[in-house]
């Protein structure tokens, strides 16, 4: 199979790259990253990944893809060390880039890679325990092949989505950063239970149980959230007290 490159390997490019190992769709030695910060540079060299400093060498060596995951401060370095390779690399041969720098848009991704087959991605925070909930965009360039890429590598941490660019902000406003207001939910719902009488830890395993049932339950039956609500709300019941007292705030 071929190699795959990251120029950046934090927690995010790591979960990525994990996620593609324990599925089997690269080996280790097919993974070449690099980073600035040598513990992370450690930390993928233990796990058997081609680890350097050298943006220039993941580029000389990737030959599937390059994902750009630097700060959005650091994008235009990682183009500038891409094009240096790319220019002596015939067009049909050249690997598809992949952006997960926020911000960053396909126009100056494209202004900065002329030429290039570029994707956009929003990824989130949950990709850290292979459940992602990820947003692409394809650039003006990109191919079929491409998307299909594209989302057999995401798909490997979780589940994404192609959208127009323009509704990227959106996936930013409701998967990137909906677990911080999922985080808050499946705290009130345990503070509900420790005012309950409930111990913590007991009351917060519960909680996040919960919400990850019923998120599974939207998944795996394609019901509507309203349908599935109804389901547990028994007439007269606690249920429907609780849900009215949230209707009203």
């Amino acid at each position: 199979m071929p190699t795959i490159g990251f120029i950046g390997t934090g927690m995010m490019a790591s979960s990525l790259i994990d996620g593609i190992i324990a599925k089997g769709l690269r080996t280790p030695s097919q993974i070449h990253c690099s980073d600035i910060y040598s513990p992370a540079r450690e930390a993928a060299s233990n796990k058997g990944y081609n680890a350097t400093e050298s943006n220039a060498v993941v580029c000389a060596n990737s030959e599937d893809a390059i994902f750009i995951a630097v700060k959005p401060n650091c994008v235009m370095d990682a183009c500038n060390d891409l094009n240096i390779h790319l220019a002596n690399v015939d067009v049909d041969a050249r690997p598809l880039v992949i952006s997960i720098a926020a911000g960053v848009t396909l126009k100056t991704l494209e202004m900065a890679l002329p030429g290039q087959r570029i994707v956009r991605v929003m990824p989130n925070t949950p990709c850290l325990v292979g459940e992602a909930a990820c947003g692409f965009s394809l650039g003006s360039l990109a191919t079929d092949a491409d998307r299909t890429l594209v989302k057999t590598l995401l798909d490997a941490v979780g589940l994404s989505m192609e959208v127009p660019e323009n509704l990227l902000d959106a996936v930013t406003g409701l998967s990137g950063s909906g677990p911080a207001y999922v985080f808050q939910f499946i705290e009130a719902l345990s503070d509900g239970g420790v005012r309950a009488g409930l111990p913590r830890n007991v009351s917060t395993m519960l909680a996040a149980q919960t919400v990850k049932g019923a998120a599974e339950m939207v998944l795996r039956t394609g019901k509507h959230p309203g349908e599935l609500k109804d389901g547990v709300t028994s007439p007269g019941g606690t249920t429907i007290a609780g849900v009215e007292a949230l209707e009203k705030g």
